[in-house]
């Protein structure tokens, strides 16, 4: 089976579905605006330049033709997280892990600009790539640095600390890839940095957004005191496309 990835505009998506609010559909609420040229679209799937980031947006409920599409898109055994629980996987396809998750509005943010941060670019990607090695803050990929503006810490040269902007709906950006080397923990540098993220996207217009995994009460409770408020609790369902037998 093959299905032909094509680039359609955001009108001809749009018209299709029911309008949600640009946080309930993240990824395909980038891919279809600030991120658009990172963008392949297969009928209702999106996906980022896997280069980017390795995020694929979908519908709420998949129909049986966007599991088509979803199993062209990853290929023969290929995997990726499906927002909630509760999905139908038509034959072949399997559930490989579950887990909860939240999304944090960060209306209430107090934020301020940190002149000791140093905004990070393409020549310190195999640093930042080594840092989230270190400390597993969640997926980065050599040219995620693309996404946004990227803050660091450093400490006699060495990167200890950073966090940046990662998905773009209107009006929002996702404060991600907030990591502190475990040798500068509990000094506030996740706060400062943060914070400093924060404040380029409200000069901007924006609010901050982010997410966490659902078990993960420590960070929970540190972006509760910076002013983050729960929005949603949410589910990831990681699924297995059939292998190539089964296409």
């Amino acid at each position: 089976m093959t299905t032909e990835s094509i680039a359609v505009t955001a009108e001809s998506i749009i018209d299709v579905e029911t309008p949600v609010h640009p946080l309930d559909d993240p990824i395909r609420s980038s891919l279809r605006g600030a991120h658009s040229r990172f963008a392949t679209w297969t009928g209702r799937i999106g996906r980022y330049d896997p280069e980017v980031a390795r995020f694929i947006g979908h519908p709420a409920v998949l129909s049986d033709q966007d599991w088509r599409d979803l199993a062209s898109v990853l290929g023969p055994g290929g995997v990726t997280a499906l927002r909630g629980f509760g999905h139908e996987l038509p034959q072949g396809w399997t559930v490989v892990e579950q887990f909860g998750s939240v999304q944090m509005d960060g209306s209430g943010l107090r934020v301020a600009h940190d002149p000791e941060l140093e905004r990070l670019g393409p020549a310190d990607v195999p640093e930042i790539l080594e840092l989230i090695a270190r400390t597993q803050p969640g997926p980065f990929a050599p040219r995620t640095i693309e996404l946004g503006t990227y803050l660091g810490l450093r400490v006699a040269g060495r990167l200890v600390a950073m966090a940046g902007e990662r998905m773009h709906p209107p009006g929002w950006t996702e404060i991600s890839a907030v990591c502190t080397d475990a040798e500068f923990r509990g000094r506030g540098l996740a706060s400062r940095l943060v914070r400093a993220v924060g404040a380029g996207i409200r000069d901007r217009g924006e609010t901050p957004f982010l997410h966490a995994t659902a078990h993960n009460a420590t960070a929970i409770s540190l972006y509760e005191t910076l002013g983050f408020t729960l929005r949603k609790r949410g589910a990831l369902t990681l699924v297995q496309a059939p292998g190539s037998a089964e296409l």
